[in-house]
């Protein structure tokens, strides 16, 4: 025959008869259950006043907390994080502190619990960490050392169109410079975006982004229209590793605030769309408290270039020992009784070539050098890692 199971209030209730049949001793009838005699008589007590619901388990929590989060703090935590949903316990406290000193924030811990038992926080899935790429990124050791700029994806306006958010933020302060809603992600679509950038707060020495359209091209050095612009500007651009967005990561982190409190849902038009960008920006820079910044917000961080925006793009002077040569239409230049093939955006500006053996030579554009031709090979450009940096290569200049 097939096991019977029993509960834990069955076997109390049993217990309970038996010890009112009184047919054995209560000891021994503790014995048999395997409880202590305060135990059984408690099981008892409560069975003659409430029945068998009595002896269900109970909480053994404490009916009065004397560390007890005050109401009016749980309320002022709730209201912060009302105004800003995507905010958590670190920043709230940030917050509060710098805006409301007179309030007893509790710790961390204390306003994660807060806000999970009133439902306004969902588990996050678990990702699996890869191994940062081992090419050099520039480190950004102050403001605008390095910039960051990304395609934020696009998404459907309610009234149709497509917006595609341009973004542009320093590394060094994670202040964000521009985020604009344009129609389409084209180079002559974000070059006004980029030049007012330039106007109002001058010209970084470098300018990351990831290897997609209009960053970067498959081309020579993978230098797009884009990319030659920013070397006459003075600005080396940089690019992460292909498929490893999380060099760019502090960026990506940005997007997905971006996200969830300017996008959702999405504005019907693309001037309603940008009036939500520009109140994010200023709350942002401004309000929201920044954790690698020690929980201070970008714009306490954030300070203007020395580098101001030039009047007119710089024109390269190479050595006198280097060859150089002008790229015609199609993106090609002579060198060496060969022609080569550098990448139409270069269409008119003077490359300069510089011995590194019998057979190589570097190719430069001003302090860029795309990468090494090969005399063996006709017309083809190689990537090349340089020892030098472009600053420590003698005989270049600008004017």
């Amino acid at each position: 025959m097939p096991w019977k199971e029993s509960g834990r209030v069955h076997e109390r209730v049993r217990f309970c008869v038996e010890a009112k049949a009184k047919e054995v001793s209560f000891s021994e009838l503790c014995r048999r259950f395997g409880v202590s005699r305060p135990v059984g008589y408690k099981w008892v007590q409560r069975y003659e006043l409430e029945g068998p619901e009595g002896l269900r388990d109970r909480s053994r929590a404490p009916r009065n907390h004397p560390h007890e989060t005050p109401d009016e703090v749980v309320q002022r935590v709730l209201q912060v994080r009302a105004r800003h949903p995507t905010w958590g316990p670190r920043k709230i406290i940030a917050w509060l502190h710098r805006h409301e000193p007179e309030v007893a924030v509790p710790v961390a811990s204390t306003v994660g619990a807060i806000l999970k038992r009133h439902g306004l926080v969902s588990p996050r899935r678990r990702t699996v960490r890869t191994q940062r790429s081992p090419k050099p990124l520039t480190q950004p050791l102050e403001p605008n050392a390095v910039w960051t700029m990304d395609f934020k994806g696009q998404f459907k306006l309610k009234g149709g169109p497509y917006c595609w958010p341009l973004t542009l933020m320093d590394l060094h302060s994670r202040y964000l410079l521009r985020c604009q809603a344009l129609r389409g992600y084209r180079y002559k679509d974000a070059r006004p975006v980029l030049e007012a950038a330039f106007r109002e707060f001058g010209l970084p020495q470098v300018i990351r982004s990831d290897n997609g359209s209009p960053f970067a091209c498959r081309g020579p050095g993978a230098l797009s229209e884009m990319g030659v612009w920013f070397i006459r500007l003075g600005i080396r651009p940089e690019r992460i590793t292909p498929g490893r967005p999380q060099e760019n990561g502090a960026h990506e982190r940005m997007h997905r605030t971006l996200k969830a409190e300017a996008t959702k849902p999405a504005s019907p038009t693309l001037v309603a769309q940008q009036r939500r960008f520009n109140r994010f920006c200023r709350d942002y820079n401004e309000e929201r408290p920044h954790e690698a910044l020690d929980m201070a917000p970008p714009a306490s961080r954030f300070t203007l270039s020395s580098r101001p925006w030039p009047r007119r793009l710089r024109q390269p002077v190479y050595p006198e020992s280097w060859a150089t040569g002008k790229v015609q239409r199609q993106g090609q230049t002579k060198f060496k009784g060969r022609t080569v093939y550098v990448g139409r955006p270069l269409e008119g500006l003077r490359m300069g070539f510089r011995q590194r053996d019998e057979q190589l030579w570097e190719v430069w554009l001003l302090d860029y050098c795309l990468g090494l031709i090969d005399l063996a090979v006709q017309g083809r450009l190689r990537p090349v890692a340089l020892e030098t940096p472009a600053n420590d290569v003698p005989g270049l200049q600008w004017k």
